[in-house]
């Protein structure tokens, strides 16, 4: 099994390398429904969903600074801890699965799992509708846009809608894609070459620079993950220590590192990677260039959000 597993690997690089080869910038906007954005804003800012009213969205999900957390296990109700790290909201969009087992297939079906979590909300989906249905401001809201009012789908299709939003467009290295050649610096361009040439735009590419397929963590190494990833959700022995690749934009800004927030500097988190899943080591110099490059990948802040106060 593990001598094929090797062989898809290598298939994959050379395929990957081949066929996304250059990566792409972000659009400035996204097509949504300005009345369900401002809906799903409201309900990402407030406390209402969590079982105990002391936790919104935002609380691990900060959207004024990278659209996730700063720890490596953000704590729900009842100062519970999580099993991983928090991944950004940001240009969540376009990844082709949600969470890091990818156990979610669309933006839509994630969007009302930490609410009926009970390490993370804690709620359950009938009494967070009842609660709404209490709120003559969300009765009100859910009317004016959806013919059915407050519902499990219309909260799930007002928090997407809103979600959709959170992109991070205007990254130095996208206005490097857009033809500024001195959008970066040398060293940042001499990274981007070396990303290509050492392998990682064989998992980080498209348009998200990752977030787009699964890959096993630790392909040369044990690498003592408590997480066993994809295995949790189907039990296959291929599928041990499986995540989804996450995405790279903002990574600069979004330590800790790994799913299970292992590494605390960029630096760092590109030696782990180098090692343990392309089976090189890296001098320091390449290493400044890579994390150079990687930098150049924060965008500006969502539009949607700039009007937030860190109190909400």
């Amino acid at each position: 099994m593990k001598k094929v597993y090797f062989v898809f690997v290598a298939f994959l690089l050379q395929t990957t390398v081949l066929f996304c080869a250059e990566l792409i910038p972000l659009p400035f906007d996204v097509e949504v429904d300005d009345k369900k954005v401002q809906l799903g804003k409201k309900l990402f800012l407030d406390t209402i969903l969590s079982k105990d009213k002391t936790l919104s969205c935002m609380s691990c999900h900060n959207l004024k600074h990278n659209g996730a957390d700063t720890v490596s296990y953000s704590k729900g109700i009842k100062n519970q801890k999580g099993k991983f790290n928090v991944p950004t909201v940001f240009n969540a969009v376009y990844n082709f699965r949600q969470f890091w087992d990818g156990r979610a297939k669309s933006l839509k079906e994630q969007a009302l799992e930490p609410i009926q979590n009970p390490v993370e909300m804690g709620h359950s989906i009938p009494n967070a509708i009842r609660d709404l249905k209490n709120a003559s401001a969300y009765v009100k809201a859910f009317n004016t846009i959806y013919e059915d009012g407050i519902t499990e789908n219309n909260l799930a299709d007002a928090l997407t809608e809103f979600e959709k939003t959170l992109i991070t467009p205007n990254a130095p290295f996208d206005k490097y894609l857009r033809g500024d050649k001195n959008a970066i610096s040398k060293s940042a361009v001499q990274g981007y070459k070396l990303f290509k040439d050492k392998g990682c735009i064989s998992c980080h590419n498209g348009i998200n620079i990752g977030g787009n397929l699964f890959n096993k963590f630790g392909i040369y190494g044990d690498i003592g993950s408590k997480e066993k990833g994809r295995y949790a959700l189907t039990k296959k022995e291929e599928d041990m220590y499986v995540f989804k690749v996450p995405s790279l934009r903002n990574v600069a800004i979004t330590a800790p590192y790994m799913h299970d927030g292992r590494t605390e500097s960029l630096a760092e988190a590109v030696n782990f990677m180098v090692m343990y899943q392309l089976g090189r080591r890296i001098g320091d110099e390449d290493l400044r260039d890579i994390v150079s490059f990687l930098e150049s990948l924060t965008g500006d802040l969502p539009k949607i959000v700039k009007d937030i106060n860190v109190t909400n």
